[in-house]
């Protein structure tokens, strides 16, 4: 038998920023080629006896290579190359540089006649290649939503391989089917050269989620009490985590099957009322309620195409993949068997890690108003003990108020199946909600109103435990108060292994999911103290332990608590979650607005899904409010400057002419006090003899009777002495 040559080593993927395409990159590009030959009993036998690798495995890690959905996706540091494709040529010429083609089509129904034409093109160019090229086509199993049972009479009976010329496409999923069809025929023409297959992917999750991300980000989000089941919810939906489509893929590039067609479905027969109840019990409310089908197109975050699959009802079984492959399964029996890993990959791919917060301080310090802008910055859960008290006892009454209601629509008659669905889902047992709720009661009887330690920290870590907390967060304001508070709300719950650890002088034994992970321990003087709360005005002061007295008294206690050796902070050391000092008198900043800052840098950014739409278009309202508010008073203002400019103009110029005014009067004054001695002189000297002349000159009227006037005038001038000339 002619042996076989090593598989290639150069994959093409499309949209490699997908969800799917990202992952499934991912994941093969630490992949050694030709890993999946090696059978696991000599996988088994290369641990014990150090045997050599397969002859096939090459030792080399497969290179991913591949468009993207979004030319601006950030930067995927598994890929070898990413292309910005802008002509067929030119991506048929990346193609033709790989071994091995991937094309998914899940995702975007606009691949669909992309994926074809690759297809297609490169089976065009099968005399040019040098060694055999092989074409997956990633589909899904939509393409049977509507085939019918074979028998009738066993209509549970599952579907696999061997039914695939038999399957029915979904009104919505035609152009799917086409597409396999037709990529499964160009693979048969000249299989030495060009392969192709059609693995049938089940519905994906894990990592980001996929299709299930709607139902994970509204339990994440605990907005709501219940988590929509849309119909009646006993559809059987195939699912396959994507890691294992991965696993699939992979199997199929190397064993290189005679069989085309691959469902790729895990081994979970789960309905979607399962499947949403797992993802609340395990992330969110814990509850969920059946709403008619017609409420999910209401939904602005789900498509048509994923309504369409949520609402699939198909038993699917891989045969195949059990008898031929070598699949080392991550989650083989499905979501609900794996939810905790499921959760905690959701987590971390998202970067939804909780954020949690103690502010530790002396009274007065602002530990109140620093815990509330934390939780409002970061979208945090602010946990104080009278408040938590106080819900409790509020969610304690609620839950045996139900009890009444609950029976009579037992008595209604509704289905049974729901009513068990509904108690099961309450989370809490009524009768041990009231036992707890009366001692609760009989203990603040018994201390005036103040609860016991024992039932406080019973009540702050069911706290800490809630999704809410445990999903995105806290921030503990001024508890627990000292080391022992500490070990107790902390401790785990094997008390036995922590006091053997204990013994030895090991790290104390701490529960991971609930123990801070910043502290923040405020510092200030008494006397900075005192001088803060004095400040305080007496509406502020009322209903606190603000009074002199009381405030007096509690910072004495404070004072006594953390001077001993043994403190609250002693204990997080220990635990190497070491506290950081904030001295608020620093500040001078009464609102502690700059020790928020201070922590905000500290802590980083935060660790949510961010603004949602409604908070954005919030935001953006907010934005163009306050720009028009601006640009209002900008040009109120330039209109007030204009105005009292124009009045100071005209205040001037009328000042100006005042002035002018005055001037010209005080001249004209000045001018006729100056003129009246010249005035006088010439009327008693010129005007006499001129007016004579003038007289005279009218008189004769000589010809020329300037030269005559002037003559006459000097002639007959009083002040010339004619006998002495």
């Amino acid at each position: 038998m002619e042996e076989e040559a090593p598989p290639g080593r150069r994959i093409f993927l499309n949209h490699l920023d997908s969800y799917c395409g990202r992952s499934i990159g991912k994941y093969l590009s630490t992949c050694v080629v030709g890993a999946t030959l090696e059978s696991p009993e000599e996988e088994e036998e290369g641990d014990e006896n150090e045997s050599p690798v397969d002859p096939t495995s090459t030792g080399e890690i497969y290179e991913i290579v591949g468009t993207l959905s979004k030319p601006e996706s950030a930067d995927l540091q598994f890929a070898k190359e990413t292309y910005a494709v802008s002509s067929r040529e030119e991506l048929l010429s990346h193609l033709l540089e790989c071994e091995i083609v991937l094309y998914n089509i899940t995702e975007d129904a606009s691949q669909i006649e992309e994926a074809t034409w690759a297809a297609s093109a490169l089976h065009k160019e099968i005399e040019t290649f040098a060694k055999q090229k092989l074409f997956i086509l990633i589909s899904t199993i939509m393409t049977w939503a509507n085939t019918k049972p074979f028998d009738p009479e066993n209509p549970d009976v599952p579907f696999n391989e061997e039914d695939f010329r038999k399957r029915r496409s979904h009104p919505g999923f035609v152009d799917h089917i086409n597409a396999e069809k037709h990529i499964a025929k160009l693979g048969k023409t000249n299989k030495k050269k060009f392969t192709t297959y059609v693995v049938a992917s089940g519905h994906q999750y894990g990592a980001e989620e996929g299709l299930f991300h709607y139902f994970f980000k509204m339990c994440w989000l605990g907005e709501t009490p219940a988590i929509p089941v849309f119909g009646d919810g006993k559809n059987i939906i195939p699912t396959i985590h994507i890691r294992d489509l991965a696993i699939v893929l992979q199997n199929v590039a190397e064993h290189k099957p005679d069989f085309q067609y691959v469902l790729g479905v895990d081994a979970s027969m789960h309905t979607l009322g399962e499947l949403v109840k797992c993802i609340s019990k395990n992330i969110g409310p814990g509850k969920t309620e059946r709403v008619p089908k017609e409420n999910a197109f209401l939904s602005k975050e789900l498509t048509q195409m994923q309504l369409d699959m949520l609402f699939v009802n198909l038993r699917m079984e891989s045969l195949y993949l059990k008898e031929n492959f070598n699949i080392n399964w991550f989650a083989e029996t499905g979501l609900v068997d794996n939810i905790a890993q499921v959760v905690m990959e959701y987590k971390q791919a998202r970067g939804l890690l909780p954020l949690k917060i103690c502010i530790h301080g002396p009274p007065g310090s602002g530990k109140s108003t620093i815990a509330k802008e934390l939780c409002k910055h970061y979208k945090l859960h602010y946990v104080r003990t009278n408040d938590v008290i106080s819900e409790k006892i509020a969610d304690l009454e609620q839950i045996v108020a139900k009890e009444p209601v609950r029976v009579e629509r037992e008595v209604e008659g509704e289905e049974e199946d729901l009513v068990e669905e509904e108690e099961e889902e309450e989370g809490e047992n009524v009768e041990e909600a009231k036992e707890f709720l009366d001692a609760i009661k009989e203990n603040m009887q018994q201390n005036k109103g103040s609860l016991g330690d024992e039932y406080i920290m019973k009540i702050m870590k069911d706290k800490l435990m809630s999704m809410p907390c445990r999903n995105q967060g806290y921030v503990l304001d001024g508890f627990p108060e000292t080391y022992e508070e500490a070990m107790d709300l902390f401790r785990e719950e094997d008390e036995g292994e922590e006091e053997e650890e204990q013994a030895v002088g090991k790290m104390p034994k701490f529960n991971q999911i609930i123990i801070p992970e910043f502290i923040f321990s405020l510092i200030a003087s008494d006397e900075f103290l005192i001088n803060r709360i004095i400040q305080l005005s007496e509406s502020e002061v009322a209903g606190t332990h603000y009074t002199e007295e009381q405030f007096l008294e509690t910072l004495k206690r404070f004072r006594k608590i953390n001077t001993d050796d043994v403190t609250v902070l002693n204990y997080f050391d220990e635990l190497e979650i070491h506290p950081q000092f904030i001295d608020i008198a620093v500040y001078e900043d009464f609102e502690n607005r700059l020790a928020v800052s201070k922590i905000i840098k500290e802590v980083g950014e935060p660790r949510n899904y961010g603004l949602t739409d409604e908070e954005k278009e919030a935001l953006q309202r907010q934005a163009a409010e306050e720009h028009l508010a601006k640009e209002a008073k900008e040009k109120a203002e330039q209109e007030r400057k204009e105005d009292k400019e124009r009045e100071e103009r005209k205040e001037r110029w009328e000042e100006w002419n005042k002035q002018q005014e005055e001037v010209k009067k005080q001249e004209q004054e000045l001018l006729e006090a100056q003129s009246i001695p010249l005035r006088n002189y010439l009327m008693k000297n010129v005007m006499p003899t001129l007016m004579q002349g003038i007289n005279e000159c009218c008189r004769i009227r000589p010809d020329d009777p300037v030269n005559f006037l002037a003559e006459y005038l000097f002639k007959n001038s009083p002040d010339i002495d004619w006998n002495k000339r």
